[in-house]
């Protein structure tokens, strides 16, 4: 069997497991009313007609709802599908600030560390194949920042546009440890899960998700990443200058 082929075999038992959990809701009380439909959101409208619906479960069904939302949460994450806005936006609405933020990102690290996986063992070859230039690049700096990599890596996941989703599939063919890669999401990722549990906690005052990430969320979120690359610089200055001494 082509190592390829294993990835719509994941995707279709994740699937479904998933469907399996939204169609077996549990019942809830008579008076309660179902008329939501379960769904992966899309919109800030859709993210207040899920969370009204799940808040129903969470009353009576709490850990039903914290499975399904950590199944699909680790879904999207897994197969690199966009939206994980959303999702932690819903995060914010139904759990609070507090509970959710540590949760969100427990469950990006653990996605993407997924995806990395996928990436290791099914798919490598094929990365290399159809985006060899991003690959090389990719190569180069981690061999330029080899020896502040995990600081590298930081920044790359502070940095508001870097591209999360290459990152995970192209980590294992820069072999980049997965122990570096995990804890690199989980920290790297916090400032941008922060904002979005936040705004989700006070989701009746968006209207949408440009609200979300203004011109000045980018450029605290670009200052952040910008910090993460302090310790990289220091590292190279003294190793130069221990080279130039000798």
């Amino acid at each position: 069997m082509e190592p390829i082929l294993w990835i719509p075999a994941v995707l279709a038992g994740m699937t479904t497991w998933l469907y399996v959990l939204s169609v077996n809701m549990p019942e809830l009380a008579a008076n309660d009313s179902q008329e939501a439909e379960l769904k992966f959101p899309t919109s800030v409208e859709d993210i207040r007609s899920v969370s009204n619906l799940l808040k129903l479960y969470k009353e009576e069904h709490f850990l039903y709802v914290l499975v399904l939302f950590c199944s699909a949460y680790i879904y999207k994450q897994t197969f690199a599908i966009p939206g994980s806005v959303f999702m932690n936006l819903l995060a914010g609405a139904l759990f609070g600030v507090w509970k959710s933020f540590p949760l969100v990102c427990l469950l990006t690290a653990t996605g993407a560390t997924c995806c990395y996986n996928l990436s290791k063992y099914f798919g490598k070859q094929y990365v290399i194949r159809f985006f060899p230039e991003k690959v090389k690049f990719m190569q180069e700096k981690v061999e330029n920042n080899y020896e502040s990599l995990f600081f590298f890596l930081l920044f790359l996941r502070f940095f508001p546009m870097s591209p999360n989703w290459f990152l995970n599939i192209c980590s294992p063919i820069l072999n980049i440890p997965v122990h570096m890669f995990f804890f690199s999401v989980f920290i790297g990722l916090m400032p941008y899960n922060f904002i979005c549990v936040q705004t989700g906690s006070m989701l009746s005052q968006i209207s949408s998700v440009e609200d979300v990430f203004t011109s000045g969320t980018f450029i605290k979120l670009a200052a952040i990443a910008l910090v993460a690359l302090v310790p990289s610089f220091i590292m190279k200055k003294l190793k130069n200058k221990k080279l130039k001494s000798v």
